[in-house]
């Protein structure tokens, strides 16, 4: 059985909880953070789960996560 081929640009974004969860960050972190509240960029900040029906996708790209 050949070896399966990580997708390095998921890798790179994605990485799985100890409850064996797949775990994203958020978006809107990146830029014009100035404007946004100290809550608001404390909650960006946090980890967030990937949805349910995107992590079969995810799986999929990361074959030995």
């Amino acid at each position: 059985m050949p070896k399966l081929k990580t997708r390095k640009a998921a890798a790179k974004r994605f990485r799985r909880s100890g409850s064996g969860k797949i775990m994203r960050r958020k978006a809107f972190r990146n830029h014009l953070l100035q404007h946004k509240t100290s809550t608001r960029k404390r909650r960006l900040a946090q980890p967030a789960l990937v949805h349910e029906r995107d992590a079969e996708n995810v799986e999929l790209m990361l074959p030995y996560l």
